[in-house]
């Protein structure tokens, strides 16, 4: 009997299993995926990736790590690419994979950092607050493909564990839940926390950092282009806005291992 065979690789520790469905042919089901990237019974991760083709392009079909559909991850794709470089899929260089957020084209060398071309970042008007650990701050709404609520603190330990989702207002502003970033500035680079809506706190987050970038200009007061280097917990990425607000991310995709799924699809 042939086994299911799948891969586990992180972006900055943003880490996710990854599965080839090259035909098109499962039907993932949410619960399938939370026993997947459960910690304590399961393999665990971030995020599940259907790595499919859909009209004979390539398609990241994406899953929290509570089975929930989301849009897009920018760590997520760059992995997705290197795993179809690495198992010979796909030839090193600029392609594209399409997602529920739209065509991404990414520069993928055969080693080293990956690029990704994350689209249009941009401020939705609007004042909104997000309370953590009986503390309240007041954030920018930024929309990368998916929804962020970006705060700026004095220190990242000041917000507790973040074992609990962080309670965002006005609810109307993200009526499909929220990825919520906490940023500190260290000179021209930036320090992030980030609580993943679906997963919990991760250690970095693809389009979490695309979203610091822009409230980091914003806050600054700078005007586009510009550049911020992001160290998540997890490592270093960097991003580029340009003058269009078009958001590149930079950064690492690391494969790990294979994984066994037989028992979970």
């Amino acid at each position: 009997m042939t086994k299911l065979i799948g891969t586990y690789g992180h972006g900055t520790h943003n880490d996710f299993v990854l599965f080839a469905d090259l035909e098109n042919q499962l039907d993932i089901k949410a619960d399938q995926v939370k026993r997947i990237c459960d910690r304590r019974s399961g393999i665990g991760a971030d995020g599940f990736i259907r790595v499919t083709k859909e009209s004979g392009k390539w398609f990241m079909d994406y899953r929290n790590a509570d089975g929930s559909i989301a849009e897009m991850c920018g760590n997520g794709i760059r992995v997705m690419a290197r795993f179809l470089i690495e198992n010979k899929l796909q030839n090193p260089g600029i392609f594209s994979i399409n997602t529920r957020a739209g065509m991404k084209y990414l520069a993928a060398p055969e080693k080293d950092d990956i690029s990704v071309n994350m689209g249009k970042v941009e401020q939705i008007p609007g004042e909104i607050t997000v309370s953590v650990n009986g503390k309240k701050y007041s954030g920018l709404n930024i929309l990368v493909g998916n929804p962020h609520a970006v705060v700026e603190v004095n220190d990242l330990n000041e917000i507790g564990d973040l074992k609990i989702a962080p309670t965002v207002e006005p609810d109307s502003a993200y009526p499909d839940g929220v990825n919520v970033e906490f940023i500190k500035f260290d000179g021209e680079s930036i320090s992030m926390r980030v609580f993943e809506r679906g997963v919990g706190e991760t250690q970095s987050c693809g389009t979490g950092t695309c979203a610091v970038a822009l409230a980091a200009t914003l806050i600054k007061r700078k005007n586009l282009p510009a550049k911020w280097q992001i160290n998540p917990p997890g490592g270093r990425l960097i991003v580029e806005i340009d003058p269009h607000s078009n958001a590149t991310l930079i950064g690492p995709a690391v494969l790990v291992k294979q994984v066994e799924l037989d028992s979970y699809l």
